[in-house]
């Protein structure tokens, strides 16, 4: 399988309502869409995320699925979800994989490259 078969892209979003910085409590959202490129349908099995704040405090999170659900995403087709996570400090990196498994039973582990959850303005 060609890693671009599979397309991910994430956008975030800080989420201040939930959010307590004086309690060193920083929440943000991620949407990730799942996009599949190839020829035959794959569904998404596990997840596997490093969440890194800026104190370099990692956080692994591992488990079936994503939300709930293990889809299914049919060729030309995409998964959306949205899913959040808490950080200490006002800034963090996220980066992980999915075990994907195709229609003809092979495993596939498609890497999901770093991205920044940032407050709006905290970098420039």
């Amino acid at each position: 399988m060609d890693a671009e078969q599979i397309q991910i892209s994430v956008k975030t979003v800080y989420i201040p309502a939930q959010s307590e910085p004086e309690q060193n409590r920083y929440v943000f959202a991620y949407t990730i869409t799942i996009r599949n490129n190839g020829d035959q349908a794959m569904q998404l099995l596990h997840r596997h995320w490093l969440i890194t704040d800026a104190e370099g405090k990692e956080t692994e999170v591992e488990g079936p699925g994503v939300v709930g659900q293990q889809p299914d995403i049919l060729p030309g087709s995409a998964f959306e979800y949205t899913s959040g996570t808490v950080l200490d400090t006002p800034l963090g990196v996220m980066q992980g994989s999915y075990t994907m498994q195709s229609k003809d039973n092979s495993l596939h582990q498609i890497n999901i490259p770093a991205f920044r959850l940032a407050l709006p303005n905290i970098l420039h």
